[in-house]
């Protein structure tokens, strides 16, 4: 079941539970994501940024569709990070049902300007469209964007930008980093913030940079109103260490054996995360 984000998150935000969502590239980190998702009955967003996106093609994300249309369990395809309205026109041409203007490293006023040309254009053919206000920290393992300095989100700036733009959900910034912490580095959510976010906010927020932080952040910014967890790293991390220990040890080169147990790894990552997000079992809820 292929739905788009609004409808994904309006039934997550009513029955209090995060969806996560999963940056899937090549086929085997999509099967991991897809196949856990049926087996646990959880809805789930599989998501691409635009090198990602470049780098898989067009022809690998009509595949990528047409499992998820078959599938029983509601998904979404999302576009990640799309800096520019030509990155998200690309996506909604190849049957993206969601796409992210990221605008959060322009001025305010270009941030609202662009989201909403990229909102106005998505509407007319239901695709729904995630905002950022506020900036994402970045680690030097990840590709995914981000800044050295943090700028965390102003509360009293989330209604006027929702308003302005015509967002379906709002990246918001309260201190986490894309990419896998480096040894000794603690982060620490600014959940106080989220409350404050959370009081006023009109559409379900969103939480990037989701990998790596402290289990007990990350449940309880669920249980105050986060509705959609970007995963990318966690769940590639363990899917390449486990490739690379087959190989290792094996020698091996032969597909099946080399990638399977990567991708059972990988699953096991993301049944923890959906554990985590409280959608386990979910998908009752979109029939």
């Amino acid at each position: 079941m292929l739905i788009n984000m609004e409808e994904m998150l309006k039934v997550a935000d009513k029955n209090q539970f995060a969806v996560g969502a999963f940056n899937a590239t090549e086929s085997s980190l999509f099967r991991a994501v897809v196949e856990e998702a049926e087996a646990q009955n959880a809805p789930a967003i599989v998501q691409v940024a635009p090198g990602e996106f470049d780098f898989a093609t067009r022809d690998f994300y009509q595949y990528v569709r047409a499992r998820l249309s078959n599938s029983k369990v509601p998904f979404v395809l999302h576009l990640d990070h799309g800096k520019t309205i030509q990155q998200c026109m690309k996506a909604i041409q190849a049957g993206f049902t969601s796409v992210m203007l990221d605008g959060s490293e322009l001025p305010y006023e270009e941030n609202v300007r662009l989201t909403k040309e990229v909102t106005d254009l998505a509407h007319m053919v239901g695709v729904s469209v995630e905002g950022e206000i506020g900036t994402i920290g970045v680690m030097s393992n990840s590709d995914e964007g981000g800044v050295e300095n943090v700028t965390y989100t102003n509360p009293e700036d989330v209604i006027d930008f929702v308003t302005k733009t015509g967002v379906d959900c709002l990246v918001i910034a309260i201190g986490t980093a894309h990419g896998i912490y480096p040894k000794g580095f603690v982060p620490k959510l600014q959940l106080e913030l989220l409350e404050r976010i959370k009081e006023v906010a009109p559409v379900p927020l969103v939480l990037h940079g989701g990998s790596n932080n402290p289990d007990d952040e990350i449940r309880r910014a669920c249980q105050i109103g986060i509705r959609k967890v970007n995963i990318s790293s966690d769940f590639k991390y363990a899917f390449f260490k486990k490739v690379d220990e087959v190989i290792q040890e094996t020698g091996g080169f032969v597909p099946a054996k080399v990638l399977t147990p990567g991708i059972n790894d990988a699953k096991q990552v993301i049944r923890e995360k959906m554990e985590l997000f409280g959608s386990l079992g979910k998908a009752e809820l979109y029939r």
